[in-house]
């Protein structure tokens, strides 16, 4: 995914927040805190940073109070958590069937 996407290294939260609010993106942090909102059931903005917590704790408590905003991906069952790995990889799908591909219609044959 390199050769297709641009990557940033920023050192720490309060670097990646001034780069955001700079570009007019907005933070979200995705993490199964109380309070966070569905992931499928939130209106996902096309422009967003969507910013993942480490494997264990999550996102920091920096991260937590500076987004705009925590989605939680639903899980069933008895499971607390998912890697960040898998985590990261539903919510650009995600992301991506809401905004990357063209409207689903007829094709012409």
């Amino acid at each position: 995914t390199d050769r297709y996407q641009h990557v940033q290294h920023h050192p720490d939260v309060a670097d990646l927040l001034s780069w955001a609010a700079a570009d007019g993106l907005p933070v979200w942090g995705v993490d199964n805190l109380p309070g966070a909102v569905d992931l499928h059931e939130t209106a996902l903005p096309r422009a967003v940073v969507l910013l993942f917590g480490q494997e264990g704790p999550g996102l920091s408590p920096e991260a937590r109070q500076s987004v705009e905003t925590v989605v939680a991906i639903r899980q069933f069952g008895s499971t607390r958590s998912i890697n960040a790995g898998v985590a990261s990889g539903i919510a650009m799908y995600e992301w991506t069937r809401r905004h990357a591909h063209p409207p689903a219609g007829p094709t012409a044959d």
